[in-house]
C-alpha cells in the first residue's frame, strides 16, 4: 500500500521514512527528525528509542492511543553550525552534531497541543541519533474560520472540527 508519509514531505513513505523504520541510517538530523516523527504518528515504540542516543534514552515510552499527530513543521535544520543536509564539512570530514527546530501539531481527546522543540543530534557509529532538545509545549484553541491547524488549507471548521 502507498501512503503519503506521516512527515509531510511530498515523498510515499515508503521512499521516506519507511527505510529508516526499517533500519536504513538518516542522511541528516533533518531526516532523523522526520522519521521520528513518523515513528510517532505511526506508534512505532521500538524505532523512536532505537534511533534515540544512549546517554538520555528513557527505558520505554508510552504512546497514547487518544493522540492523532497531524503536522510537521521543520523550521530550522543544522549541522555543526551549517544550514545543509550534507553530513560532510567543509573540511570533508563527517559532522558530529546537529540541531532542528521544528513545530509538531497534534490533537488530543479533542484539544488541540503543538510541541515547538530545538532537538539536539549526535552522529555516531554512522548513524544520527537524537540526543534531547529543548520544548516548549502549548495548548491551542483554533476558532472555527481559522486556517485548519492539521495544514489542509481548509478552514478548521470544514476539516478537523
Amino acid at each position: 500500500m502507498n501512503m503519503a508519509c506521516p512527515c509531510g514531505s511530498p515523498k510515499e513513505y515508503s521512499n521516506c521514512c519507511q527505510p529508516l523504520h526499517n533500519g536504513n541510517s538518516a542522511s541528516s538530523p533533518e531526516a532523523l527528525m522526520r522519521s521520528r516523527y513518523s515513528g510517532f504518528f505511526l506508534k512505532l515504540e521500538d524505532y523512536l528509542l532505537s534511533s534515540w542516543h544512549i546517554e538520555t534514552r528513557p527505558k520505554d515510552i508510552e504512546l497514547d492511543d487518544h493522540t492523532q499527530w497531524k503536522r510537521l513543521e521543520i523550521l530550522q535544520a543544522e549541522t555543526d553550525g551549517s544550514n545543509t543536509e550534507a553530513t560532510k564539512n567543509t573540511e570533508g570530514t563527517k559532522n558530529t552534531e546537529g540541531q532542528v527546530h521544528f513545530k509538531a501539531y497534534y490533537k488530543e481527546h479533542n484539544q488541540w497541543f503543538l510541541v515547538e522543540e530545538k532537538s539536539r543530534f549526535l552522529f555516531e557509529n554512522n548513524h544520527w541519533f537524537y540526543h534531547s532538545g529543548e520544548y516548549t509545549p502549548q495548548t491551542l484553541k483554533p476558532n472555527r474560520n481559522d486556517v485548519c491547524l492539521c495544514g489542509s488549507g481548509k478552514k478548521y471548521k470544514k476539516c478537523c472540527l
